[in-house]
């Protein structure tokens, strides 16, 4: 495994993810903003924040695979949710569990999770990308 996860003392450790990744391996993987399309391009979850969480995430888990990686490899994700308020939280979490689960356990990288007025079309509620390192 080419990631090594850390909370460093002096610094408050949040649940969600960890503050710091270490990565010791030799291939870096960009992988695209992934929306909740499923594998025919057609949107997952119209309405609902927590399903299309999900999406993203399940996608950005079988482009990782693709390229024979998995969460565990992954250094860096970051969120764009349109419309973001603190309250929505609850709805992020239970999708990043409902694709954990399925994936086989959560995703904690480093993460940067930003507000914005909107995605490339009208029912993308939030878009996930990741980078990735692998040996």
């Amino acid at each position: 495994m080419a990631i090594t996860l850390v909370n460093p003392n002096g610094l408050p450790e949040i649940d969600a993810y960890r503050q710091v990744s270490i990565a010791t391996g030799s291939k870096l993987v960009f992988i695209a903003g992934q929306v909740a399309w499923d594998a025919d391009g057609v949107t997952v979850g119209e309405g609902d924040l927590s399903a299309q969480v999900e999406q993203c995430y399940l996608n950005i888990g079988t482009a990782l695979t693709e390229v024979g990686a998995s969460f565990d490899d992954v250094a860096k994700m970051t969120l764009y949710v349109v419309d973001w308020t603190p309250d929505k939280m609850p709805l992020l979490l239970e999708g990043i569990a409902r694709a954990a689960a399925k994936l086989g356990g959560t995703p904690v990288p480093p993460g940067t999770l930003l507000g914005v007025a909107a995605l490339d079309v009208p029912e993308h509620l939030v878009e996930v990308e990741a980078t990735a390192v692998i040996d």
